[in-house]
Parts: structure tokens; sequence; C-alpha cells
């Protein structure tokens, strides 16, 4: 088509795009009223009769290299979302901040001694201006970013909440259920009073200011400890177990990863571990997902057991889900970091010793000491990693077994993690794969505990149901039992003799907090000349991050057990040194230098959109119980009676955040609601992951990826594509779009190229959002002549007038259009924008067909297709004669007397294939409609010989099989 003046092109959706950008920013179009604090408005309030919703998207990091196609995808599906509900008359509240913590920009700052702020906050301003730029209706009071001291002080303020808490197991908390936090001070008055006893017995006045504290420190919900954690010395930084690969090196950057022992802040999230497993049926969320998190929790009911060391005074105890296997324990095995190694080491090897347990070895110390620090050099996926060959090394020691009586030798193996169960396993070979590997790599005997079935490979263990074998003394005797009767009757036979108990156990660890880095927030934490740990007054907040002359951290050699890293913020004397009074005096204290995790600001961030210019308080009480508080309706596949938890209302964002942001924000929002700092009890009510958009990639020979803007794409003779990079071929593949596949597409190009409205259209038409999806360039070219196509039947583009016609709306279309506004209306709700814009189109091409589209029509198309094309929408709404802004304007409603149609096309097929069509009564009976068909003029042709049979599907299909 030739150019016209006045056709939809990408220059002038980008005329019309920013012109509504502005007005929407100049007007206030999406800032949402608050019941309470600088922002309330209880009058606007009360007049959104539809109710209230909060809708929220990942907490997006500012990367230097600014978005990409794929990270929209969320970012458009929430805002067509909150568009149709404030067209429902919902009061909506949708924003967006920056979690702007992060490693990218203090690695940049090494390199080149920029201030880390400097590159975040031009990083910001680049991704604010992108996404302005797509038409995201967020109100734009509400951004703020984790930097800002005015946000981190919140941040640091909720940490001292957590460290001024104890998880009090016996309190009944308003549900019915028990355990809850509970302030500190409360703690400490039960020591005082004598209610609840110290570790040791003495009177709480007894013991010394330090001694106190070591007390609490073993309660605190926020504490220190010396903890094994994952190094990167060319990071200078602890890492947290997901950012270190299988391979054992940073996720980021590739550097070699070593375990050192550390003094580490930690979270004691495993209080919590039942609630954050149990809840999780009281919230909306993908059934996988929540898998994820219960398998992370890893909730296993089993016993404690207690082997004594023979010839010591000592005992290793076991936790076990399989207690009715003792019988078959023919060794035990401890992690390298299990406190009681070094003790269990004799001078000399036992005559006993086989040749394989000794790692060639003289004696058991240097076969001990070697093994434990050859472990010390590996991660903890390295070392649970499957298939992994078996390595261990005899400590020279044995136990009892304390049901047979039996002696097992004792080994140190690495695939054994101190931080799960207690560090020391029973070696059942005949019941567990790896003790079945292990015990062939060492030459240990194999007792079975259960009959496996008669085709069972006697080579490999059995770890399915059967009768219990070979389980019997003259004390006891398992024999015949099935596994669960046997498991009881194992655990009450232990208990009754005080060598076990029932207990439960947990995969979930402790949360290490702590990074040795500069850009982070600081702890509002300071020592004492004791060590001792207190808490910065609130009014000393926020701790801001002073400058430091040099980001580079100190790292430690990974030999030399005696180095110790030095975080950068440990060289700024002057801040770290300070002279404070904490309510005693003046005294010197030393501030911590480590720094919290990125993860701290992303856990509560939702919080403060509710809130963000209350200089007085986290969140004003009504806000939070207006926003995000618990309502009467239960959570869409919650059990029976159970209680809605609060939260917000949807939450998109990518599966790769399912597990660890969403189980650190549950905790953090549950001890919130615990101390009574919220009335909602989860943070999410509704979660949706979201799929992944992905893109071509190219490898060359060497398997290495190539720039895929770069890659030149050839045709050949024979029809088949083939690819070539500077002349070389290249292998294509689609994965996720990213730097690391250097397959990155800007939305600035689709911007200039096509306009946001079209690649919004596009993004939302690929496909159902929870799936990924490919992405193609050259089809978003679809989209736009969609788009175009909206634009003619509303504006002649020679003249760029009105052509809509005050007329009725045809017969033959009336019921299209209804039955399109019932549909978009259900697509809308439940997330369904794919078919929803199926949709449209197939209304739009309806009234393309029309000599003249009937005002009616054409604005239930505008205001339907406002959404998720919101700039073109409000053009021709502008242009259709309307002064106000349609992102408040009413969605249409469906007249369902107009749902069903008067006529149908009939279609008439001879032998399934179609010869004829009719009009017929849309109500018209399966007799009525053979009768008609079979009068038809060709049918009768076509059945002179006669019939053999006819298949009817009234109103719309008649199939005729001739003799």
């Amino acid at each position: 088509m030739s150019e016209t003046p006045h056709r939809y092109t990408a220059a002038m959706a980008d005329t019309i795009e920013t012109a509504w950008q502005d007005r929407w920013e100049e007007r206030g179009v999406f800032r949402a009223p608050n019941p309470a604090g600088p922002w309330a408005d209880p009058d606007a309030v009360a007049t959104k009769s539809a109710g209230h919703l909060l809708v929220l998207d990942m907490f997006p990091y500012p990367s230097g290299a600014g978005l990409h196609v794929g990270h929209p995808l969320g970012y458009i599906a929430t805002d067509v979302y909150s568009r149709y509900h404030r067209m429902l008359g919902v009061n909506v509240l949708h924003a967006m901040g920056y979690d702007a913590f992060g490693l990218p920009a203090e690695q940049y700052a090494v390199q080149t001694g920029q201030h880390p702020r400097v590159t975040t906050e031009e990083n910001i301003v680049t991704m604010r201006r992108q996404l302005r730029r797509l038409g995201l209706g967020f109100d734009e009071r509400r951004t703020f970013a984790t930097i800002d001291p005015d946000y981190y002080r919140w941040t640091q303020w909720i940490f001292l909440q957590i460290y001024s808490a104890w998880y009090d197991e016996d309190a009944v908390r308003e549900d019915g259920g028990r355990g809850r936090a509970r302030p500190i001070s409360e703690l400490v008055t039960l020591f005082e009073t004598g209610e609840r006893a110290t570790p040791d017995g003495r009177a709480w006045a007894e013991l010394s200011d330090a001694e106190q504290a070591e007390v609490l420190s073993g309660y605190r919900l926020a504490y220190t400890h010396e903890a094994p954690v994952n190094w990167a010395p060319g990071l200078g930084t602890v890492l947290a177990n997901e950012e270190v690969t299988n391979e054992g090196r940073s996720e980021r950057g590739n550097m070699p990863v070593f375990t050192k022992n550390l003094r580490q802040w930690m979270m004691r999230i495993t209080a919590y571990a039942d609630r954050l497993a149990e809840d999780l049926d009281r919230v909306d969320w993908p059934e996988k997902v929540k898998t994820m998190q219960r398998n992370w929790i890893g909730r296993s009911e089993g016993a404690r057991v207690r082997f004594a060391v023979t010839g010591r005074d000592s005992q290793i105890e076991v936790f076990t889900t399989r207690p009715d296997t003792i019988f078959g324990t023919t060794f035990m095995v401890l992690a390298p970091e299990h406190p009681l190694v070094a003790d269990l080491v004799p001078d000399a090897w036992p005559e006993s010793t086989k040749g394989e347990w000794t790692g060639g070895a003289a004696t058991p110390r240097e076969a001990v000491d070697a093994y434990v620090a050859a472990a010390a050099r590996k991660t903890d996926l390295e070392r649970q990693q499957e298939g992994k060959d078996k390595t261990g090394v005899f400590t020279g020691s044995f136990v009892t077994n304390p049901v047979t009586g039996e002696q097992a030798p004792v080994f140190v193996a690495d695939y054994v993690l101190m931080g799960y169960g207690t560090g020391a396993v029973m070696g059942v070979p005949g019941e567990d794969e790896r003790d079945w590997a292990f015990a062939e790599r060492f030459d240990l005997p194999v007792i079975r505990t259960v009959q496996p079935p008669a085709d069972h490979d006697m080579t490999t263990a059995w770890t399915g149901p059967g009768p219990i074998i070979n389980s019997s003394t003259e004390e006891i005797s398992l024999d015949g039992m099935e596994i669960d009767e046997a498991k009881a009757a194992m655990t009450r036979w232990l208990t009754e003799r005080g060598i076990g108990e029932a207990t439960v156990t947990y995969k979930l660890r402790d949360w290490l907090f702590s990074r040795q880095r500069y850009w982070g927030e600081p702890f509002p934490i300071v020592f004492d000349e004791d060590g001792v740990s207190h808490a910065v007054p609130e009014s000393m907040l926020p701790v801001e991050l002073p400058d430091v002359p040099d980001y580079s951290p100190k790292t430690f050699d990974p030999e030399d057990d005696s180095s110790e890293p030095e975080p950068p913020l440990g060289r700024v004397q002057d801040w770290v040194e300070v002279e404070l009074d904490l309510g005693d005096g003046p005294r010197r204290y030393r501030r911590e230098t480590n720094t919290m995790p990125n993860w701290a600001g992303s856990c509560w961030y939702y919080l403060r959109y509710l809130d963000p210019a209350n200089a007085e308080a986290l969140v004003d009480p009504a806000n939070e119980e207006y926003w995000v508080g618990p309502r009467p309706e239960t959570v869409a596949g919650a059990p029976a009676g159970a209680v809605d938890p609060g939260g917000v209302d949807l939450y998109i964002g990518g599966v790769e955040h399912a597990v660890l942001h969403l189980l650190y924000a549950r905790f953090w929002h549950k001890v919130l609601h615990d101390l009574g700092h919220v009335t909602s009890e989860e943070p999410f009510r509704r979660y949706f992951s979201q799929g992944y958009i992905q893109a071509p990639a190219f490898t060359d020979r060497r398997g290495q990826y190539v720039p895929a803007a770069e890659v030149e794409e050839h045709l050949g003779d024979d029809g088949e594509l083939s690819f070539s990079w500077q002349g070389q071929p290249v292998q294509r593949e689609f994965g996720k779009i990213g730097k690391s596949l250097k397959n990155m597409v800007s939305p600035d190009d689709m911007y200039s190229q096509y306009g946001a409205d079209t690649f919004r259209v596009y993004e939302m038409s690929l496909g159902p959002l929870e799936q990924s999806k490919p992405w193609d360039t050259r089809a978003v070219v679809g989209s736009q002549r969609f788009l175009q196509r909206v634009w003619r039947n509303v504006v002649d583009e020679e003249t760029g007038e009105v052509t809509v016609a005050d007329v009725p709306v045809p017969a033959q279309v009336e019921p299209v259009l209804h039955r399109t506004i019932a549909a978009v209306r259900e697509d809308y709700a439940t997330l369904g924008f794919n078919t929803a814009i199926a949709r449209l189109i197939e209304l739009n091409n309806a009234l393309t067909k029309l000599d003249e589209v009937p005002r009616e029509a054409a604005e239930a198309l505008v205001l339907m297709l406002a959404p998720v094309a919101p700039h073109l929408a409000e053009e021709l709404w502008s242009r259709l004669g309307h002064e106000q802004s349609l992102a408040t304007a009413a969605f249409p409603e469906a007249d369902a007397s107009k749902l069903v149609e008067d006529a149908v096309t009939c279609v008439i097929q001879i032998k399934g294939k179609v010869r004829d069509r009719v009009e017929v009564p849309s109500d018209i009976s399966e007799a009525d409609l053979e009768a008609l068909a079979l009068a038809r003029e060709k049918v009768q042709a076509a059945t002179a010989d006669g019939v053999r049979t006819v298949i009817v599907r009234a109103p719309k299909l008649v199939n005729v099989v001739p003799v």
C-alpha cells in the first residue's frame, strides 16, 4: 500500500504513544488512592465500589544492557490485567521499583573505580525510559530503588525486628496453631523470672552480659554463626548454593569456589519450616511451584538414633527416615565437617582395616586430614552431584549398633552434608542406592532388611515396598511386618530404651545472610569490646554506606586457613569505629563490615509500594489492611474452611525465582505478621509463573555463542536454511534471550520499527502466558497489520476524518460483537490474552466487511483493545469524540439476549466435500435441516441414484452420502 498522510505507521505510532504517555503522567491517570497516609483519598477509595486490586511484577535489576524483548512479557501482562480491571471500576495499584543492589555494578566499580551508585542510577534511567516507552500504567509516585537510603532504612528496620525476635514453639497463634515469633525482651523476662531455665541451669542474674548475649543468640531469628560457606576468591564474597554451578564455579564470572569457615549472619528460617510448607495450601499458586518449595523445605519424618562409639565415651547421633532398616546398618558415614571427626581418629590403623579404607595413608590422622582438606575445596553442589563416584576414608573407629550389638566402621565421606540431619548417616546398602555404591567401593557387607520382588536385580539395592526380613533379636522382631508398621515399632522400641526418638528434620537450612562486599545494605549492628552485638537505635537509621577508597574485597588464600577476607567497609576506620550512647552512656563500638545480600531489599518491596511517602512507619496499618489484608472469601484452590491469608492479588514472574525469593519473602512476612506489623499472613495470595520468550542463538564450530544480530541467513537451492557468521558456518538453536547466548533483541528496536502497541500485541498474542514461545522479529508485522486495520475501520487514511456511522449494528454482526465482549472479558480476567487478541481480530475482520462501521461496534472494539494497545485505543477514543481518557472508561458488557445468532450459515457437504451453503435459523431442528438440504439443487443432482445416509449437525453442518 502506498504511503498516505494519515496511515498508521511506526512514525505515527511514535507520535501518538509518546503524546499519550505524557498526558497520562500529567493527569496522574494511574495514581491509586490510599485510604490513609500522605496520599489518602477516602472519598475516591469509597467510590471504587468494585473493590481494589494490588498487581505486582518481579522486582527488576537495572542491568547496564537494559531490557531485552523477553523482559517485558510479564510487565505487559500485568499492565493488561490492571488496565482491564480499572475499566471495571476497580481501584488498582500497579507500581514498579528497582532491585538495585547487586554484584555487576560492584564488579564494574572494581574494574573502573566508578562508584556503583553512579553506574546503577544510569542503568535505572535507561530502564525507566524503556518501561515508560512501553506504555505501562504504573503509579509513578510509588517508584523507588533499594539503594535509596529512605528505602533501605526500612530494610534495616525489618532486620532489627527479626534480630530482636525469637520463635516460641509453644505460643498459640490466632488460628489456633502453635509457634510464632515474639520479642526477645519477652524471652529475657522468662529467663529473669525463672519460667524458662537457662541452658546451664544458672539463674539469669548470675550470667555475665556476654554470657546472656550468647544465650540469646541461640534464640534470635537473626544471629551470627561460624559456618562453612561457598567462598569465591575471584569475586571476594560468599555465595549462596544457588549462585554456584554444578562445576563448583560462580554462576556470575565463572570463578572457582571453595568452602571456608567464616562468621556469618544467619536467618533462622528453619523455625518457620512447617508453616512455610503447610501454608502453601492456602495460596493460589501453580502446583509445580508449590512442589518446588516443598522439596526445598524437604520435611522428613523419622527418628534420631544414637550409636555408641566403640571404646570411647561418646555417641554419634543419626537421623533416619527408615528406622526399620537399622538391622541392615553395616557402616556409618560422617560429614567432613562433623565435630566428632577429629576425636575419632586413633594413632594407628586397627588390625581389621582393609587396604581400600585407608586412602593409601600410613596413619588414620594423615588419611582423614587429607580427605577433609580436599572436601573443603568442593561446594555442596559438587558433593551432591548425582552419579558422582563415591569417595571416603576410614576414621579408624567403630560404632556399636544399638539393636544388634554388631560393630560397624565409621567413615568420613563428602556426599554427607553437615547442614542436613545430624551430619551422620547410618549406611544401609540393601535399601539405599548411594549406600550400596559406597559399600561396593569399600568392600562392605550388605544385609537386606526388605524382601525384594522375585524379578529384582540382586546386584542392586531395593528401595521399594515389601515384607521386613533379617530384622529380629531376642528383644524385638520386625520380620514379616510392612515398612510403615516396622518403622513405628522400631521407633517405639528405641524411645522406650532412651537410645532414640521420633523427630522431624528438613533439607532447609538457616539462611546465610552476609556478603563480604561493599554494594549492599549495611547492617544496623555494632559490636562492643567483648564482641557482643547490639542493635542500632531506630533513631539512627538509616545506617548509610560510606565512600570507600577501594571497592576490591581482600580475599584469602584457600590453602591457608589462617588468612581471612576483608570487606571493603573494613577500610573506612572512621566509619567502622564509632562512639555511641545505646542507653548506658557513650561507649566505643565497631560496626558490622559485611553487608546484606540483595535478597534483603527484594523481600518486602511490595509493602513499600503501599505507602512509600510514609516517613513514620514501614506502612500505615490502614493501607496494609486495605491492599493486602485478609478478605472474607477463600483463595482459589485452598482447602475447605481455610482462612484467606491475605497478600498481593496477582504476582507474575519467572519460575527462576519461584523458590528462594518467594520463600525468603514469605519468611520475612510471617515474622512481621507474628510481631503485629501486618495483618496478612502471606505476601502473595496469587502467583502466576510466566513462560520465557526464546530467540535464535548461534554457535560456531567450537561451540561458542556468536552475536545473533551479526549472523547471516542463506536459503539453498534445496530450500534448506543455513547460517554463517563472519563467513564461517554456525549452528542455530533456540534459547532464553540473554547476554550469555548473545541473542538479545532490544525493545527500543521494536519501538522504532513498529511502535510499542504493536510490540505489546505481538508479545501477548504469542501463546498462553505460562508457556515459553519463540521470538520472530519478522512475525511482528502481523500484529502491526491488525492495528492498521483497526485504524482504517475508524479513520480515513487520506483525510484523517472519522468514518464510523451512527447506524445500528447489522443483525449478522450483532451476535459476533456480543460474543466477543463476553469472551474477551473472560480472557482478560483469566490471563488468556492471546485468545482475547484472536477474538478482537475476528471482530475487526467482521467490521471490515461492512460498507460502514457502526459507532457502537467501533467504540466497543476500541474499549476492548485498550488494555493491550492502550495508545492507539486512546487516540481513536479521543477522535471518536470522547474528552476523558478511556483508562477508566466502562468496559463493554455483553447483552445476553444478543449472544445467540438469529441465522447461521450451514455448510452442506457431499461425501465430505463442501458443495453448498445456506442461511438457516439458529434453532432449526435436525429433521427440518435435513429436509432443506436434500431439497437443494446441488444435492439433488448429486443424489440422483439415491441417498445412502445423511449426517446432520444442526444448525451448521449436513453431510450427504449418495448411493
